[in-house]
């Protein structure tokens, strides 16, 4: 059973249902670097050592105690924590004397209790109305914020739920409601997928800056469009997910495995590309490098394979259904003509 983050109802009209939300992605555990206090070496003089005779420890020694998981000679690193304090006194404070506050003049503060943040909650805090459908096109995706998928909390709600997703998916709609997250209400658009449904949460207008781009002045080179097509097409293929790796995390990792190793990674040239003075000559250029599509490449190779049709260009004719290439139709009168004088001879 997923994970539940939310539990409520769905709503259409007068017919509810008991739901979950379970988040619909996952962040992958990146590579943390941490906050560590990293003393500054300490240098021993020798005249400074007790005398203790052979059993007093060397210099070496001494900085060998101090040195760091990476072989140097600085003493061993520390994580340091944070942890709420008096900025006047500095003196630490207890967590449960930290509340909520809204700073309404420069270091003026209104406190609120848990129970005044709980008395706010309203009826999308626990139902999820679907007010209004509109085809899926319509909302632009620059608004998408977080997905989830919906479940069904309970038998009960199994066949509620299916009916409304069967019924917006044959409509081709989805609806839109709201939902409180975290203190925020939130426009919400559910979406069928399947035998089930997928709710995101959208960001508000105020919340998605309305694009500056500039006007378009003058008319468009038709060969330079024609070319850009051209190369866009040879790249086109199907979304795959897994072939797409974070590489700077791989790189990341291969840092951490040599310097546990007390070895020494030469960092790759980055390239840095020239800035474009002849369009039409970098979109030619660029056209001759760019390998042909899988599906060309694959026919190109089937093409080579096959051996040459010696036959006479008249008698060439398409070939239909699952008819092999010994056989000829006889439908075409050229072809009719053909075999009565042939036969007559």
């Amino acid at each position: 059973m997923p994970r539940a983050s939310w539990r409520g109802f769905l709503r259409l009209s007068l017919v509810s249902c008991p739901i979950y939300l379970s988040p619909a992605t996952t962040r992958t555990k990146p590579i943390r670097l941490h906050q560590v206090w990293q003393p500054a070496p300490v240098d021993v003089d020798e005249d400074d050592l007790p005398d203790l005779g052979g059993s007093a420890p060397s210099v070496t020694r001494l900085r060998a105690d101090n040195a760091g998981a990476d072989g140097d000679e600085s003493p061993a690193a520390t994580r340091i924590t944070l942890r709420p304090h008096d900025p006047g006194t500095g003196e630490e404070i207890e967590k449960r004397e930290v509340v909520k506050g809204y700073e309404y003049s420069r270091g003026q503060f209104l406190t609120f209790t848990a129970e005044e943040l709980k008395a706010l909650d309203v009826e999308s805090s626990k139902v999820v109305d679907l007010e209004k459908f509109v085809p899926g096109g319509d909302i632009d995706p620059v608004y998408f914020d977080s997905p989830y998928y919906v479940y069904p909390d309970g038998p009960i709600a199994v066949e509620a739920l299916r009916v409304i997703g069967a019924a917006m998916a044959q409509a081709g709609l989805v609806g839109l409601g709201r939902l409180t997250l975290s203190r925020r209400e939130r426009v919400v658009m559910v979406q069928p997928r399947g035998t089930g449904m997928a709710l995101f949460t959208l960001h508000a207008t105020g919340e998605v800056r309305a694009p500056q781009f500039g006007s378009a002045e003058g008319d468009l080179d038709a060969e330079m469009v024609a070319i850009a097509g051209t190369i866009i097409r040879q790249r086109t293929g199907n979304f795959d997910p897994s072939s797409y790796r974070d590489r700077y995390q791989e790189a990341l990792q291969q840092l951490i495995e040599a310097k546990m190793k007390g070895l020494t990674i030469k960092p790759p040239a980055v390239s840095t590309p020239s800035p474009v003075i002849d369009l039409m000559a970098a979109l030619k250029r660029s056209l001759t490098q760019e390998p042909s599509a899988p599906e060309q490449r694959t026919a190109k190779r089937k093409r080579t394979k096959q051996a040459p049709d010696r036959r006479q260009p008249a008698l060439l004719l398409p070939l239909t259904g699952d008819r092999k290439r010994n056989q000829r139709p006889s439908a075409d009168p050229a072809v009719t003509s053909i075999k009565k004088r042939s036969r007559g001879a």
